[in-house]
């Protein structure tokens, strides 16, 4: 498949087309969107089952052939947050505490992007290592946490780490991947094949309707999205091309086939806007939370969903023939 064919079948998926529906839904002011309770229940849904197929997928594979991964993907995660923080060091309007805030989203990953990634490619017909879902959860935490300690060196009162890394690890992301990931891993392959008609084989659906609200969010919060100023705007277009081309890079070095360099790529590139709004309110209460969210779910998000996934594939691609 040519890359040309690639960005076209990515552009006209149903994801990407539900995503621009929901934004264009939202500038011409018809409420189409999910309500809260609804849009939670879904975020749980997609958590759990994800972490569910990822922890069956677990039980085929060696501790030989995670460890470089898992130690490179941990290694990322501390990496990003300080690049980015360093990055935003040119835009001069914004404070340390914003950027340390915006290095906590950029250094976390995003759950809906890696969900259309792994359907990306499973729609391509590429394999990717069943592990992949361990990584997402190996990489949020350090991110969130570096993020936050970069942007709290220069404020006088310390940071609650208490409650920032409680709010971190015992926050749904993490617990519903982690606890997902250890009964996938549990459970026999009948007691897992009895839930697959419901929380595998429904998650394309689940995730149109997710991708539906975050367009209209998105679509939504434009003016905001404006407001946060072009040199962000900048970067949360360029930095995502930048880490996810590290990602690749270093899965491919780790010994990731192309469809698992591709996944590592998208969580470099990927920014949060589940898990790091709720350490980065507790971690760093008075910086710009529109700020930093706006520049994750308003920009980063729709280019790595709409061109960044195809992108970091043929990269991966490119890189794996050498």
């Amino acid at each position: 498949m040519t890359s040309t064919s690639v960005a076209f079948t990515n552009l006209t998926s149903v994801a990407v087309l539900v995503f621009i529906f929901g934004f264009l839904a939202a500038r011409i002011k018809s409420d189409v969107r999910i309500p809260e309770q609804t849009y939670q229940m879904i975020s749980i849904f997609l958590l759990f089952g994800i972490g569910l197929k990822g922890g069956h997928a677990l039980k085929e594979t060696s501790f030989d052939s995670f460890a470089v991964p898992a130690l490179a993907t941990f290694l990322l995660g501390i990496f990003i947050p300080i690049v980015a923080f360093v990055s935003l060091k040119m835009v001069r309007k914004i404070n340390d505490i914003d950027r340390g805030a915006i290095a906590a989203h950029y250094g976390s990953t995003s759950l809906v992007t890696f969900s259309a990634a792994l359907l990306f490619l499973e729609n391509s017909g590429i394999k990717v290592e069943g592990f992949a879902t361990a990584l997402l959860t190996i990489m949020e935490v350090p991110g969130i946490v570096v993020g936050v300690y970069l942007g709290s060196r220069h404020r006088n009162k310390s940071v609650q780490w208490g409650k920032t890394l409680h709010e971190v690890i015992t926050g749904k992301t993490i617990l519903l991947l982690v606890g997902g990931l250890a009964i996938g891993a549990i459970t026999s392959h009948s007691g897992y094949l009895a839930v697959v008609p419901f929380f595998i084989n429904l998650q394309s659906g689940f995730l149109t309707l997710f991708l539906l609200h975050l367009g209209y969010l998105a679509g939504n919060n434009w003016g905001e999205i404006r407001k946060v100023g072009a040199t962000v705007g900048v970067f949360a277009l360029l930095f995502p091309i930048f880490t996810g081309t590290l990602g690749v890079i270093v899965g491919v070095m780790a010994g990731l086939s192309v469809g698992g360099a591709t996944i590592l790529g998208v969580l470099c590139a990927s920014a949060s806007y589940i898990a790091a709004p709720a350490a980065v309110s507790i971690g760093l209460p008075e910086a710009n939370a529109p700020l930093a969210l706006m520049s994750s779910i308003g920009v980063t998000f729709p280019f790595n969903l709409i061109f960044g996934i195809p992108l970091y594939l043929e990269i991966a691609r490119k890189i794996s023939s050498l």
